[in-house]
């Protein structure tokens, strides 16, 4: 269906105010890019929700970085993790050993290499925690571990029914994680849901499907993205993710600790477990008082509701890790010059 016919039929038919959120960061690019938020009726809204890994990821969780850094360790992690701030500066700015790697073979080949301790921040949802798993099991040097910071979304999601803050009507489904997860899970919610691909006809056609599912007044995962997700998804990566990682309770930035939303090395591999390795506790640290991150992750509000939003924080300048990420809201709304709808 084309973009244009598309379009109309919302028009047509979103006969009523809808609010709907996404859960992926680069759903968020895609329609900050196109500037779609500027072309749906006025009567549909949609919102971004805990989409950007590296913008959940709590504030004690940097600040066990930076004590590994202290620990003398060669700290390894992505390039979007580098500057978000914790309580004492950031792993940018600590003058510690801190390499940017593209992946965790990367944080393995450094280790082989050296006779310091390497850690890798290992950080993501289940996208990116099945490789590391893979690389677990290929027994890496006994120099090296993770501090396993993953998340999984489907927890996160519950957490936002049972508050109801946002009162959204349904979810559009990440279609990435859902690449490797499959969608079978999400079917225990009872909302609209929609599985998206990144494309602006792609995230069209799934508000399409999200808008038929409210005047139907039914609930059910629809999928939009076929080519790339099934209901079941890669089972081969997620007997690997499960044969290493075992669930547990976390806390999100913006959000307090939901059950079974982490990953963590199960026993067998805890050798690999840098905070048994170095003793490192998460400790809760409290937000940034003028820092609206942690309601912008829940989608109650939008980055342009911000004091600090293109003033005393800006990408060059960042104050919360939404302005940090690439798949952060803030660094996108900046970066695109999107308006408060």
């Amino acid at each position: 269906m084309a973009e244009k016919t598309i379009l109309q039929t919302l028009e047509e038919i979103t006969d009523r105010d809808v609010c709907f959120m996404h859960i992926c960061g680069t759903h968020e690019a895609a329609i900050a890019r196109a500037g779609l938020r500027s072309i749906l009726p006025k009567r549909l809204k949609i919102v971004m929700g805990p989409g950007c890994p590296v913008c959940i990821t709590p504030q004690g969780e940097i600040d066990a970085a930076l004590e590994l850094v202290e620990k003398g360790c060669i700290v390894a992690t992505y390039g979007d993790l580098l500057r978000v701030p914790g309580t004492k500066g950031s792993l940018e700015s600590c003058g510690g050993d801190v390499r940017v790697v593209q992946g965790v073979h990367k944080a393995v080949e450094i280790a082989q290499k050296t006779d310091k301790e390497v850690v890798f921040i290992s950080v993501g949802f289940e996208t990116t925690a099945p490789t590391v798993a893979a690389t677990i099991l290929n027994k890496p040097p006994q120099n090296f571990s993770i501090l396993s910071c993953h998340r999984i979304v489907p927890p996160a999601m519950k957490w936002l029914l049972e508050q109801g803050e946002a009162k959204l009507d349904g979810f559009m489904l990440p279609g990435h994680v859902c690449t490797v997860t499959g969608y079978a899970d999400y079917e225990q919610f009872p909302v609209p849901q929609v599985v998206a691909g990144f494309e602006p006809e792609d995230i069209l056609l799934g508000l399409l499907m999200l808008v038929r599912q409210v005047r139907e007044g039914t609930h059910r995962v629809d999928n939009a993205y076929p080519r790339a997700v099934t209901r079941e998804g890669n089972l081969k990566a997620k007997n690997l993710m499960y044969e290493v990682f075992t669930s547990s309770d976390v806390e999100w930035r913006g959000f307090p600790v939901i059950p079974g939303s982490g990953l963590m090395l199960k026993k067998e591999y805890e050798q690999y477990d840098a905070q048994k390795k170095f003793g490192i506790v998460f400790r809760h640290v409290g937000k940034h008082s003028a820092c609206i991150c942690d309601k912008v992750l829940r989608g109650i509000a939008q980055p342009s509701d911000c004091k600090m939003f293109g003033k005393a924080c800006t990408p060059r300048t960042p104050v919360g890790p939404c302005m940090v990420s690439h798949e952060g809201a803030c660094k996108i709304w900046h970066l695109y010059h999107t308006k408060k709808a």
